[in-house]
């Protein structure tokens, strides 16, 4: 068990004419993190999955921001996937499904994640306001299109309610790492096998 937790770590560099960036990932953290994207907002929110997933994360980001925010968002939602998919290996002893109702003020959403190894993003969430701040909403979507894509997560968000889009996308993030760090968490009970009965995840 010892063994497996010490080598729950993965770390990715990707550099494109666009971006060029570093992660860092931790499974059996405490929720810390080191977060420099150039975007504000995403800053704030990236460190709330991080926070309440108890992974750590080190993520440094630098994007042609002077076109807008798109590539440093799903480039880095890349970069985090394929960090956590490595840190996962073949997904041995995993709890592998989880979900939550999490409430934010007037704002609830619902997540729910299966580590299947096969990627999937439903996505039930509106914004009633194009930017929060200078961010753009949509990039809320695409970062989780792309971390559900690399990391191998079915990943569906669904926003029950709420009026503030600072606390729908807060929500979207902090629902996303309550889910995940119940379903990557190591699972005594399955004994160190793939819970699968296909027997691979991967």
């Amino acid at each position: 068990m010892a063994e497996t937790a010490a080598s729950r770590t993965g770390s990715v560099s990707r550099k494109t004419n666009e971006t060029s960036i570093s992660v860092s990932v931790n499974l059996d953290g405490t929720g810390k993190s080191k977060i420099s994207t150039g975007v504000g907002f995403f800053d704030h929110m990236l460190d709330q999955l991080s926070r309440h997933s108890l992974i750590d994360m080190e993520i440094e980001s630098q994007g042609d921001l002077h076109i807008d925010d798109h590539h440093t968002v799903e480039d880095t939602g890349i970069a985090i996937g394929q960090a956590i998919s490595k840190a996962l290996g073949d997904r041995r002893g995993i709890t592998r499904y989880a979900s939550i109702d999490l409430a934010m003020d007037e704002t609830m959403t619902k997540a729910a994640v299966d580590l299947s190894g096969r990627p999937f993003l439903v996505w039930n969430v509106a914004f009633s306001a194009p930017k929060i701040g200078t961010f753009d909403t949509e990039l809320v979507r695409e970062f989780f299109q792309a971390l559900a894509q690399n990391a191998g997560i079915t990943l569906h968000i669904l926003n029950h309610y709420g009026a503030n889009n600072h606390h729908i996308a807060e929500t979207c993030f902090k629902a996303v790492a309550r889910a995940l760090r119940t379903a990557t968490e190591i699972d005594p009970r399955q004994a160190g096998r793939v819970p699968s009965t296909k027997g691979t995840l991967v």
